[in-house]
């Protein structure tokens, strides 16, 4: 008998693109994002108890990342794209499957009328939309591993750039914000291999959009408009 699989419920995020959606879950404590439930799973029955736990576990889709087939083998962006790593020891979306794996923060379980009872979630790194298959509580006494090896990502997440966020500019972001905003900059949202230090980068996150350069370890944010679809609103 050949699986099936059905979407539960959908991410709703500040990232419309892929691009400067942290590289993990949990590097960004404080991104909030709301998981809103597909209309036959909108039952609260299917909660109950997952307000005593702090994390959950996400089984979703790279819906931005379907292709015909697939490679044994791909180059991770933190080894700057040069190095072939075998597709199973990477966590890159180009897989059989399509499938990612993420750890979230439980913020809160909160009833709405227009979509039932939705979960708020903290440190997700889902694009706006993303279909997510299963839900799962994390559970300490088995999944926390503080032995565990890093194979090539070891020491990956310990570097952090410096934002240069001038003030008349982080004015323009809702102060409920910030904060994620400038987690996410300080994890360097460039690809690894582009390194050019006049070259604008534009990032669209929460309906703005978030022109920046980065020189040596300090990121500068150069300019913030509003996104243009929100505009014409």
């Amino acid at each position: 008998m050949e699986a099936s699989i059905q979407a539960i419920a959908r991410m709703k995020s500040d990232f419309p693109t892929k691009f400067g959606i942290p590289r993990q879950s949990g590097l960004v404590d404080a991104l909030e994002s709301t998981i809103v439930f597909e209309p036959e799973f909108r039952n609260t029955d299917a909660l109950r108890g997952i307000e005593g736990f702090s994390h959950l576990w996400l089984i979703w889709q790279f819906s931005q990342a379907m292709r015909q087939g697939w490679s044994p083998t791909v180059r991770p962006p933190r080894l700057g794209g040069n190095v072939r790593m075998g597709v199973f020891a990477t966590r890159s979306p180009f897989r059989p499957n399509n499938l990612g794996l993420s750890c979230v923060r439980l913020l809160g379980v909160e009833e709405t009328r227009e979509y039932g009872t939705v979960l708020h979630v903290g440190g997700a790194d889902l694009m706006d939309g993303t279909p997510i298959f299963d839900i799962k509580p994390y559970i300490p006494y088995g999944d926390a591993k503080p032995d565990a090896l890093g194979g090539f990502t070891q020491g990956a997440g310990d570097f952090l750039l410096t934002v240069d966020f001038p003030s008349s500019l982080l004015e323009r972001i809702p102060e409920n914000k910030r904060d994620a905003l400038i987690g996410v900059l300080s994890h360097d949202p460039r690809p690894s291999y582009q390194a050019d230090p006049e070259r604008v980068y534009g990032l669209t996150f929460g309906g703005w959009n978030v022109r920046f350069r980065v020189k040596d370890s300090t990121l500068t944010v150069v300019d913030i408009t509003i996104e243009a679809q929100r505009q014409e609103k």
